[in-house]
């Protein structure tokens, strides 16, 4: 696949060369062409010097070949605006946008532009390191209304099916993480010491599925 992306900054140059490694084409557009000191001395790709959403710069680097668009430049609107260039003009189904402003980030994921909200995913990335296990999700989406989050339970729910635990529980189990190893709940899964509980669940009704496994399971199930 050939990929097109604007920025050369450490994101966009680290990206540039994972995706090289692992056999695509890239090209890289930067306004700066001090910024392609950051490529690697045996990068084969195009360095192409200019702005994402200029016609022109796009088909230098390729962009009616590519089968992704990827906008990681310092500015939230030279992100968002190449993008729409992208997909809009071009036609590039994949296109994903990194975006500063988690606010932003919201708007752009409901008009269908991907984006990456760069603050909000690192500080949820470090609140779950210094908070206690399931205090913080691993992902929401764009809306904030919906959680992937780790859950604690109380040992009283070893033994038990977790689709007795769903339903005591009212959620469903997205996940286990059983030493090391992911697996996908079955209707005949238990659950084992040790297991990493991961649950897909409302928001707003976290509090309430936190509080029914940090207790024993009552009896009936």
């Amino acid at each position: 696949m050939h990929i097109v992306i604007m920025g050369c900054g450490r994101v966009g140059s680290t990206l540039a060369h994972i995706l090289e490694d692992s056999g695509h084409s890239v090209a890289i557009i930067d306004r700066d062409p001090q910024a392609f000191r950051r490529l690697r001395a045996g990068f084969r790709g195009r360095r192409v010097t200019g702005v994402g959403f200029d016609r022109d710069v796009l088909e230098e680097a390729g962009i009616e070949s590519a089968g992704a668009y990827v906008a990681v430049s310092s500015g939230d609107n030279s992100n968002i605006i190449s993008a729409r260039v992208a997909r809009e003009t071009f036609g590039v189904d994949n296109v994903v946008a990194r975006i500063y402003d988690s606010r932003r980030a919201e708007v752009y994921q409901r008009l269908g532009i991907p984006t990456v909200a760069t603050v909000r995913w690192t500080a949820d990335q470090i609140l779950r390191r210094v908070l206690p296990e399931g205090a913080e999700p691993l992902w929401r989406d764009p809306t904030g209304s919906v959680v992937l989050a780790e859950v604690a339970y109380h040992p009283g729910w070893i033994g038990t099916r977790t689709k007795d635990l769903e339903e005591a529980a009212g959620t469903r189990l997205a996940f286990v993480n059983r030493l090391g190893e992911t697996l996908l709940p079955r209707h005949d899964s238990m659950v084992q010491e040790g297991d990493v509980l991961y649950v897909m669940a409302a928001e707003n009704d976290m509090d309430r599925i936190n509080k029914v496994l940090s207790g024993a399971p009552e009896e009936g199930h």
